[in-house]
């Protein structure tokens, strides 16, 4: 039997403010356990929250983004569970009028193709406290410092049909509330966390199989790797005579097991009522006219820019414009360079490169965008050739200068582009290689391309990598054939 595959996620985002969503508690990440936690965080009695303001912002902001209805008067529920790292025994959370309705993320697929991605709502709720089980010898700990950060949990519709639909939809959305700003997408904190609701069902029926949600993954890989094997899982198990159960799973991308968590809680299982310490939140037109103003470039916009303004093909403009640091870091580049194409191969490939190796992110580059520009531009006009200028990057790298130019003046690194020069250096490597000439000059014409190729090597180890590969190809054309 032929199954189809039934994707549908839940992505919580932590919005990118200061203080938490209730209370004036910090959102800092870091912090020793149990010091950012106040006494509006725990629950204790007699206390009050406080809406923040700023959050409520940043869902508008997020629904403008997908297109999404906004809805003006959305109204707080409590979620009734208990879980030691959820001091109230409830989250305050939104159930039936969410700041955020329906809206759509349209993703693009590895063979091109596009599709729309639904969303069903996405609603404004507080975060709760981390469980600690490590170095507690058989215990556990609580850390109560997330408890009461703000998140938006953003619920699609089952619309995606393979792993590779579900990772391209949370790349995009990423890419969407770190370009807003309204979170700085940073996976390895838990910035944004992924719930995957998987079913199967034979092809071509319509009705939905059994659900299970595999919880909290924190990376694209994992939730690649934790679909694959659950689909895996309820295949195997139905054609095996079994059926699978509701539940609530873990994937565990470091030993790359999964298992069974709890039985899957319906909504009426939390006993939701509407909180009574908020009142329903009204949300003018004006300030959704106001936060529309003042939205950034989104990344499908950006793209199209890099593309109709820069002349970039559609794979670099598509890498570039993702990540909102990436992309600004671009532009100031370019600005500096004034080649685009040129800039992108650079940051695409030795930046890329040493930033992954260094285990750094663009922000933490020690190589400024200024001083990546300022290298393209003398590549440009051929003060340096491409070896050198891999040298240059090394020097500004490790701080040994601010600039390119210091580095080249520093280091001597300046390319030979005197005719005169790089002529009497090939005169000297062609005295000293009469034989390879001979060779050269006996081969048919076909032949030449590939063998003209150990000159020019000569003739750059002898300049010491400084001559213009360009030039020196040219001259040793012209002396070869003659």
């Amino acid at each position: 039997m032929t199954w189809e595959t039934v994707i549908g996620l839940e992505i919580h985002v932590q919005l990118a403010t200061n203080t938490k969503i209730f209370s004036g508690a910090s959102t800092a990440f870091g912090a020793a356990p149990n010091t950012q936690a106040c006494a509006v965080d725990l629950g204790l009695p007699g206390v009050l929250p406080v809406l923040n303001e700023n959050a409520v912002h940043k869902a508008i902001q997020f629904g403008l983004a997908i297109d999404a209805q906004i809805n003006q008067e959305n109204v707080f529920e409590r979620k009734n569970y208990f879980y030691p790292d959820l001091p109230k025994g409830y989250q305050t959370t939104q159930l039936e009028k969410p700041i955020v309705g329906a809206g759509k993320v349209d993703i693009t697929l590895a063979d091109g193709t596009t599709k729309t991605v639904r969303v069903h709502h996405a609603h404004l709720e507080e975060d709760a406290g981390k469980s600690l089980h490590e170095d507690f010898h058989g215990m556990s700990g609580i850390d109560l410092n997330r408890a009461g950060t703000p998140l938006i949990e953003i619920v699609t519709e089952p619309d995606m049909r393979s792993p590779e639909e579900a990772v391209a939809f949370a790349k995009k959305l990423h890419a969407i509330v770190s370009s807003i700003g309204i979170c700085d997408g940073d996976l390895s904190q838990g910035s944004m966390r992924f719930d995957v609701n998987i079913s199967v069902r034979p092809q071509g029926q319509s009705a939905l199989g059994t659900r299970t949600e595999t919880k909290n993954l924190n990376s694209f890989r994992f939730m690649e790797q934790a679909i694959n094997k659950e689909v895996e899982r309820q295949i195997d198990l139905i054609e095996d005579g079994g059926k699978v159960i509701q539940e609530t799973r873990l994937y565990n991308g470091d030993t790359g097991e999964a298992r069974s968590m709890r039985s899957k809680e319906e909504a009426n299982d939390y006993r939701y009522f509407p909180c009574p310490d908020l009142l329903p939140v009204m949300i003018e037109e004006s300030l959704i006219d106001k936060l529309k103003a003042a939205m950034p470039e989104l990344p499908e916009a950006r793209k199209a820019r890099f593309i109709s303004e820069l002349g970039l093909g559609d794979y670099d403009a598509d890498s570039l414009s993702a990540h909102r640091p990436t992309a600004d870091y671009f532009e100031a580049a370019v600005n500096v360079s004034g080649d685009a194409k040129l800039t992108a191969n650079w940051m695409m490939g030795e930046l890329a490169k040493t930033l992954n190796q260094a285990g750094l992110t663009i922000d933490d580059s020690p190589v400024s965008a200024t001083m990546l520009g300022g290298l393209v531009a003398r590549i440009k006009d051929n003060t340096l050739s491409g070896k050198i200028a891999k040298q240059v990057f090394e020097a500004l790298w490790q701080g040994e200068g601010q600039s390119a130019d210091e580095v080249i003046e520093k280091k001597g690194l300046k390319q030979v582009t005197d005719t005169a020069v790089i002529d009497a250096m090939i005169d000297e490597v062609l005295a000293n290689c009469t034989q390879q000439v001979e060779q050269y000059r006996a081969a048919p014409a076909e032949k030449r391309g590939k063998m003209i190729g150990f000159f020019v090597g000569q003739c750059m180890k002898a300049s010491k990598g400084k001559a213009n590969p360009a030039m020196v190809n040219k001259c040793l054309k012209q002396k070869l054939e003659g």
